[in-house]
């Protein structure tokens, strides 16, 4: 008993530590927060846990040293930098037209992208994220494995927990100052969100071509 709640403190610790390092989900999660509300952070991070449990499956099934391997790390950064580029790119043009209204659905109904798929897609364009799992979680899973199924469900359920906590409480925040956001700081929130986009995708794409250089050589 005092072992699996270790696994889960451990893991909680570890993922939060991770979780407050700024990166492309926490530039989207401020940005959904100020459009949709507080709501966008528990759904972000619902995507979020449902690409982690696919991972946690794939590794318990042994694919971890698949995730190691430059030809998939750079995959990963040259389609994750990609679409981070495009979405940054969209949301620097389409700021101008956009009015801050936090208790209509147009605007998610005219991006077309859910919080819960842009969780996932967040994610996933995130090179480093895979780099996470494939060392450092890879590591702790491991450990976590020789409990058996009850261990990994700790490790699991605490690694989530860090996410969901401090995204959320990130939403929380980002909403509760939304009473004094005017539309014209609304657009130059979203603007600035874009332009980390912006950067977050061309670093990725610059990784990407160190990762497929050492993928061919």
């Amino acid at each position: 008993m005092w072992e699996l709640l270790a696994i889960g403190a451990g893991s909680f610790t570890v993922a939060l530590s991770g979780a407050l390092m700024p990166g492309p989900l926490l530039t989207i999660t401020i940005t959904e927060s100020v459009r949709r509300g507080f709501r966008a952070g528990p759904w972000l991070m619902i995507g979020h846990a449902v690409l982690e449990f696919a991972v946690v499956v794939a590794v318990v099934l042994g694919l971890g040293p698949f995730l190691r391997k430059p030809t998939v790390m750079g995959a990963i950064a040259l389609g994750g930098g990609a679409f981070l580029l495009f979405m940054g790119i969209d949301m620097v043009r389409s700021a101008a037209r956009l009015s801050f209204n936090l208790h209509t659905d147009e605007s998610t109904e005219a991006s077309g992208r859910h919080p819960v798929v842009l969780g996932v897609l967040a994610s996933l364009a995130n090179p480093y994220w895979t780099l996470w799992w494939a060392t450092i979680g890879l590591g702790y899973l491991v450990a976590a494995m020789r409990i058996g199924p009850w261990g990994v469900g700790c490790f699991f359920v605490g690694h989530i927990a860090a996410d969901f906590a401090w995204y959320s409480l990130v939403s929380l925040g980002v909403t509760k100052g939304t009473r004094f956001l005017e539309d014209r700081s609304y657009q130059w929130v979203l603007r600035v969100c874009g332009l980390f986009l912006v950067g977050f995708g061309a670093w990725f794409l610059w990784s990407a071509k160190g990762f497929l250089s050492q993928a061919l050589a």
